[in-house]
Formats: structure tokens, sequence, C-alpha cells
């Protein structure tokens, strides 16, 4: 089985690729699209990049645990994409001393993604941004808009030939509540939920509906001039954050919580002949 890791800026995102488990009401099989595996088990643990090797070890070792897996008899490979460099450079060092035996994929410069890259400069794009890209054009093939909700939000755009051709990034709702509350003492931290009305009747809701709203907002129009300049393409939202805000977007077609993950898988089948079980 496969053990794809996203790691963002605030949490990281963990996989399990192999057989799903049909009794599993989240289970997301994918399989519809390429492959025969399907997401069989997920986790979502904040990213700390002080962890050590042997710690990321230790942490992967429990997340396991907890299915009831062992991960030595489970895992036959691992595939990370990461946006944090120091954690990258830990996951690396935890893959050589512990699994040195494993396929290992970590997409960056010179891996092969099977999408070509229409940026200034390709080293530039993100990895998540990559497998984002790769796994939307798989689910969805043809033009599409990938908007990733995170510690950023981030706008990925893929041709109608499976062509990267950039995007735009924005402060995310996490980063911009931080600011708010940082800059005006006078506001404090609040539940992300969805108010009475757009209109809010107290502090509380008046945070909630300009979060909630303002960001949706913000998604709708950035797509529309992307599609104005693109033309017809498929919305999808994926990251922390899409269940929250999507929902109230009025472009967003489809939410794949676990697109980074699958785009991921793909990537990692793309650099490794043999499938991985």
């Amino acid at each position: 089985m496969l053990l794809a890791m996203d790691v963002g800026n605030t949490e990281t995102v963990i996989g399990l690729f192999g057989d799903v488990r049909r009794d599993a009401p989240d289970a997301m099989g994918f399989a519809r699209a390429s492959g025969e595996h399907g997401l069989a088990f997920h986790w979502r643990i904040s990213t700390v990049a002080e962890r050590t090797p042997d710690e990321h070890a230790m942490v992967l070792t429990q997340l396991l645990d907890l299915e009831g897996l062992d991960l030595r008899e489970s895992v036959s490979a691992m595939a990370i994409s990461s946006s944090a460099p120091s954690v990258t450079t830990q996951l690396r060092r935890m893959a050589n001393r512990w699994f040195s035996d494993l396929d290992l994929t970590v997409i960056g410069p010179g891996t092969k993604s099977g999408m070509p890259i229409l940026y200034d400069n390709p080293r530039d794009v993100g990895a998540d941004r990559i497998a984002d890209a790769v796994g939307a054009y798989d689910l969805y093939p043809g033009a599409s808009i990938v908007v990733d909700m995170g510690t950023a939000t981030v706008f990925d755009v893929v041709s109608a030939k499976g062509e990267y051709l950039g995007g735009a990034i924005a402060p995310g709702v996490a980063i911009s509540l931080e600011a708010l509350y940082a800059q005006a003492s006078a506001l404090r931290s609040v539940e992300l939920v969805a108010p009475r009305s757009v209109i809010g009747r107290s502090t509380v809701e008046s945070i909630q509906s300009g979060v909630l709203y303002g960001f949706a907002a913000q998604v709708d129009g950035v797509v529309d001039r992307i599609l104005d300049e693109l033309g017809e393409a498929t919305v999808i939202a994926t990251g922390g954050l899409a269940g929250l805000i999507a929902p109230h977007t009025r472009r967003v077609q489809h939410v794949e919580p676990w697109l980074t993950l699958h785009g991921l898988r793909i990537v990692h089948e793309r650099n490794y002949s043999k499938e991985t079980t």
C-alpha cells in the first residue's frame, strides 16, 4: 500500500492507498478515474517543523496502529509533497533511516509529473499545486480550476490539453483572521460557522459573515476572471477549509478533500513503473 503525505504550512494530510474498506462511509474510491486502488485510510495532523526523523516515524507508526495496521507490513511505498522545506528534509531522513527499502517519491524538480508546466520557471510551482493539478485532470479531464483553501487560498489552472497554466495566490482564512485579531484588540476568536444572516447582529456574527461570505466572494470573483481568460472549465475545491467555504460559493462545482493525495499517488505511479499494492 502507498503511504502519501501532503505537508502544508499548517497541517499535514496523510493517506494510505490500497484496498478500500467497504465499511468505511468516508472512503474516497478514486478508482473511477485511474488505478485500481482507493484511499483506504486518511489522517490530518499539525505540521511541526521541529519534529525529528525519528519522531516522524513514531507518529506514522502510531497513526497506523490506531487502525490496527503495522507500518512495516502495510506500507510498500511512500510519496511526499511538501510546502515546508525543513520538514521535507526531515521526512527524507526518516525514509532513508527507517524505510530505505521502500520506493520513495518526493515531488520536486526532476520528478516526472506527466503534466507540462507552462510556468515562467517551473521550479517555482509548489509540489502541492502540481499534485492538485494532476489529480484534477485525472478526475475531471479537460480544463479545470482548482481552489485549494488552506493557509493560503491557491488557484491552479489546467488547460483542456492537461497543461499546468499557472494561477493565483491569496492570503487564506487563518492568516487573515490572525492578522485581524492581532491588529484589532477589541475582536476575539470566533467559531467559523454560518451566521443567521449576512447582516451580523453581533460582533461574532459579523466576523462569521465577513469570513464565510467574504472568502466565498473572493473565490467566485477570482474564478470569474480566470474563466474570462480560459473559457469553460470545471471548478474544484480542496484543502482543509474547502468544506467550510465552498458551500457558500456560486462557482465551485465539486469538493474533493483528498485531491492532493490523489494527485500525489498518480505522480508516484508515473515515477515507478511497477504498481504499488
